[in-house]
């Protein structure tokens, strides 16, 4: 078997930096979590997953047709939502639609779900311990 086939296939979920209300982070501002998802993703590059991030807009409908053109191409074993998803109230919709959307496009896929963008890797081995 080669590394490119041994390694789960991880999409992870991010509401983009652009798309935050940082009016509740007084101590955080789209440059800082920018380069804090950057830094994350660029860390997912060399572990035992192949990482495919997927960084959305607050459009539910949007964020489902992107997602849903993505699964229809790829097959992936774990999907990652991260915590600005799914935390904050006026995310409910955008959350639901995108678990759906994966539960409809990737059956069997396994969730796991970050705290932070430095928690995602935390987050996959949860998941991949139980496939």
């Amino acid at each position: 078997m080669t590394e490119a086939t041994a390694r789960l296939r991880a999409l992870t979920i991010g509401l983009h930096p652009q798309a935050m209300d940082y009016s509740r982070f007084p101590d955080l501002d789209e440059a800082q979590l920018t380069a804090r998802v950057d830094v994350a993703n660029a860390a997912l590059q060399n572990t035992e997953f192949d990482v495919m991030p997927c960084m959305v807009r607050a459009s539910p409908e949007e964020a489902e047709t992107e997602i849903r053109t993505l699964l229809a191409d790829q097959q992936f074993d774990l999907v990652m939502v991260g915590g600005a998803v799914r935390a904050f109230p006026e995310h409910t919709l955008l959350f639901e639609r995108i678990v759906n959307v994966i539960v409809d496009a990737a059956p069997g896929i396994r969730f796991c779900f970050n705290t932070s963008p430095e928690t995602s890797l935390d987050a996959l081995r949860r998941a991949a311990a139980s496939v």
